[in-house]
C-alpha cells in the first residue's frame, strides 16, 4: 500500500474517531445554559436533537417541577410551532416572598412543527424565581416522532454516577453572589408585581435571544483536537517505515 493510501486510511479512521468523541455532547435533550443562580430569574433553552433517520420530531413536552414550583414562566414564540402552557394546583401550597403559591405551570407542550434528520431545535423559556434551598431542578421531557415513537427523557443518573440512557434534562443551581442576589427581582417585569397579584403564576410570551451550549462546544472541540493529534502521530509513524 502506498504512503498516500495509508495516510488516507489513517485520516478516515481519525475523522471517525473524532466524530464519535464530539457527537455524544449533542445526542441528548439538554438545558442550555445548564446552570443558573439560586433565587434569581433565568432564560434557558430546551435543546432537542432529532435522533432518527426515518422520522421527524413533531412534539416536545416538558414537565415543570411541582415540589419547587416557579411562579413566573414566559415562553418565546417559535415560528412553525404552537405552544400550550398548562397550569395546575400544587400538591401542597408553597410560601414564597411574593405570597402563597397554590398554582403554577406544570407542563409546556410545543407541537405542529418539525425537527428533521440531522437537525435540532431550541425551545426557549424565561422562568423564576428559582429556589434557594436546592442545587438542581429536573425537567422530564417527552419527545414524540412522526412515526408514533415516544421517547421519555426522565432517567436519573445511575448509582455508579454514569449517565443514564435517557438522562433527564437538569438545571444546576449555584449560590447567588451578593450583587446578583440584591438585583434578582429586577431581572424580569413579572418580579415587580405586587404580592396580591402573584398567587397565580404569570405566563406570557416574550422575545428572547438565542442561547448556546458551552458544554457541547467544549466537548466537540476536545474531540477535534484529539483527532488532529492522532492524525499527526500516525502520519509521522508511517513516514518512518521503509517503503
Amino acid at each position: 500500500m502506498s504512503f498516500t493510501r495509508r495516510a488516507a486510511t489513517v485520516l478516515a479512521a481519525a475523522t471517525a474517531i473524532t466524530a464519535g468523541l464530539a457527537l455524544p455532547a449533542l445526542a441528548h435533550v439538554t438545558i442550555n445554559p445548564g446552570t443558573a443562580e439560586q433565587g434569581g430569574f433565568s432564560k434557558v433553552a430546551f435543546r432537542v436533537p432529532n435522533e432518527r433517520d426515518d422520522a421527524s420530531t413533531v412534539k416536545v413536552e416538558v414537565a415543570f417541577p411541582t415540589d419547587h414550583p416557579l411562579a413566573f414562566v414566559s415562553v418565546k414564540p417559535l415560528p412553525g410551532w404552537s405552544v400550550k402552557v398548562t397550569e395546575g394546583k400544587l400538591p401542597k401550597p408553597v410560601k414564597t416572598e411574593y405570597g402563597e403559591l397554590k398554582e403554577a405551570v406544570t407542563k409546556v407542550v410545543w407541537s405542529g412543527g418539525k425537527i428533521g434528520k440531522g437537525e435540532f431545535q431550541e425551545f426557549e423559556v424565561s422562568m423564576g424565581q428559582l429556589p434557594e434551598d436546592v442545587d438542581e431542578l429536573t425537567f422530564p421531557t417527552t419527545q414524540t416522532y412522526s412515526g408514533g415513537e415516544v421517547v421519555k427523557w426522565a432517567d436519573a443518573p445511575k448509582a455508579d454516577g454514569s449517565e443514564a440512557e435517557h438522562p433527564v434534562p437538569t438545571l444546576k443551581l449555584t449560590p447567588a453572589t451578593a450583587a446578583d442576589s440584591h438585583h434578582a427581582g429586577a431581572s424580569t417585569p413579572a418580579a415587580s408585581a405586587s404580592a396580591s397579584n402573584v398567587a397565580a403564576p404569570s405566563v406570557t410570551q416574550v422575545s428572547a435571544g438565542s442561547s448556546s451550549d458551552g458544554t457541547a462546544r467544549l466537548l466537540g472541540g476536545a474531540g477535534l483536537v484529539v483527532g488532529v493529534i492522532g492524525i499527526v502521530v500516525a502520519i509521522l509513524a508511517l513516514r518512518r517505515r521503509p517503503s
